[in-house]
């Protein structure tokens, strides 16, 4: 069986775990514990040996450490955890946006690793790896069997180690053995490309430690292709981004502001707030723009969106985001783990909480599911996590909406909605927004 979800639904999977990151420890502090804490810990750690000394077969005692704290973090909300060593380096490896690996974008399929696309100038991309191939072996250990993620992790490693594939390939008559060497993958944040020959299509896949600079290349190289006087907007693509750093989000947000608030964060203290504001300048010297939003965009995705649309400096189109308006705090511990926890809300610039609420679009547009997906449930929305923290906006119709973009563009019927709106083939009154009618918190 085909697992198209796989790819298609990945970012609207992660969605559901998606992080807002802000390293440091925070800044308030608790009271100290009650005799009662005290007394109840006492208890854990009395049942905690029993379960050691008694249980039918000897437990692996870290592990039960761990999924005791991760019992706590959980109970709190889906987004604070903990992370052993292996978890924050994975964690890092992710927000950092490079890794030592062979450069291919993969799928399951069949039980076996299917190449969707290797990357230009990568390992896999100078041995031959074809997209369509399917990786039947890594290393002469049968694929099946694996999860996508056991596969992934067997394939990334050390720079300049080597690794062997083994690889099916449509019209072989025979397995095609390939032996590669591991190099720096620099993952792109940011795709563009040039739609209808005067539209600029940029489209943000996570917010990593690169994205800003990523998408400062991508308008440069679209104003390359198209002369300014010939160039009519811009189209930004957050659908299926699940979030990621802060300060990312901040520094996309700013690059298409002139001024004013961009985020602010509120914690547990009332006086405990934070004000990202904008600095002057517009990198596309306020073209015409336009994002894409779905269920699939999560956390710094629906900063970014938030704040465009309140500025109404772009119009926001597609469907209901998922609504996670938490930040978590990375708090490093011993041993290299980490402490992922809850520390903040974040509020658009007209202070709204996005939180079990999510963004509404200027302008909503369906995109339809093909056949094969009809009847399966492809929405996601904060508001349907078990034990999310109610939002302030958060009413019974909840948050999210469908997360599923079509892979050929010819049948993305929210793109094409936005390249015709920006071609004028098609008109709305939400398309330009008026920044005289900005909406924006006066406190």
């Amino acid at each position: 069986m085909v697992r198209k979800l796989s790819l298609l639904l990945a970012g609207a999977l992660m969605g559901a775990s998606a992080m807002t990151l802000v390293y440091g420890v925070p800044g308030s502090t608790a009271n100290a514990a009650s005799s009662e804490t005290y007394r109840q810990l006492a208890i854990f750690g009395d049942i905690f040996e029993r379960v050691r000394a008694q249980y039918v077969t000897p437990p692996e005692e870290k592990s039960l450490v761990e999924s005791a704290i991760n019992g706590m973090l959980t109970s709190l909300d889906p987004h604070s955890s903990y992370m052993n060593a292996e978890a924050a380096k994975d964690m890092r490896v992710q927000t950092k946006g490079e890794f030592g690996g062979l450069g291919i974008e993969v799928t399951m399929e069949n039980d076996l690793v299917k190449v969707i696309t290797p990357i230009d100038d990568t390992p896999a991309a100078k041995a031959g790896v074809l997209a369509g191939d399917y990786i039947s072996k890594i290393d002469g250990e049968e694929v099946r069997g694996m999860t996508l993620n056991d596969a992934v992790d067997k394939m990334r490693g050390l720079v300049n180690t080597p690794i062997k594939l083994t690889i099916l390939r449509e019209g072989a008559d025979k397995p095609i053995e390939l032996s590669i060497k591991r190099d720096i993958i620099k993952v792109k944040a940011v795709k563009f490309r040039v739609e209808k020959d005067d539209i600029g299509y940029m489209k943000i896949t996570s917010f990593t430690e690169k994205t800003f600079d990523d998408l400062q290349n991508a308008i440069e190289q679209i104003r390359k292709q198209v002369p300014d006087d010939k160039l009519k907007g811009y189209v930004l693509d957050l659908r299926l981004n699940p979030g990621g750093l802060l300060d990312q989000a901040v520094s996309v947000s700013d690059s298409f502001l002139d001024k004013g608030e961009i985020v602010s964060t509120r914690g547990r203290d009332p006086k405990d707030v934070t004000r990202f504001d904008a600095r002057p300048g517009d990198m596309v010297d306020g073209k015409p723009l336009i994002v894409l939003i779905n269920g699939g965009s999560a956390s710094a995705s629906e900063i970014v969106a938030g704040a465009l649309q309140d500025h109404r400096r772009a119009t926001v189109l597609g469907t209901q985001s998922f609504g996670k308006g938490s930040v978590q705090t990375i708090i490093p511990l011993a041993e290299n783990g980490a402490l992922r926890l809850t520390t903040a809300l974040y509020y658009t610039p007209s202070g709204k909480s996005i939180q079990g609420k999510g963004i509404t679009p200027d302008i909503k547009v369906e995109q339809p599911l093909p056949d094969e997906l009809k009847g399966r449930d492809v929405s996601r929305g904060e508001s349907d996590l078990k034990g999310h923290i109610k939002g302030v906006e958060e009413s019974d119709q909840g948050s999210g909406s469908s997360a599923y973009v079509p892979p050929e563009a010819k049948d993305d019927i929210q793109l094409n909605y936005a390249l015709d709106l920006l071609q004028g083939t098609k008109t709305d009154p939400a398309f330009p927004p008026n920044p005289e009618r900005a909406v924006l918190n006066q406190q």
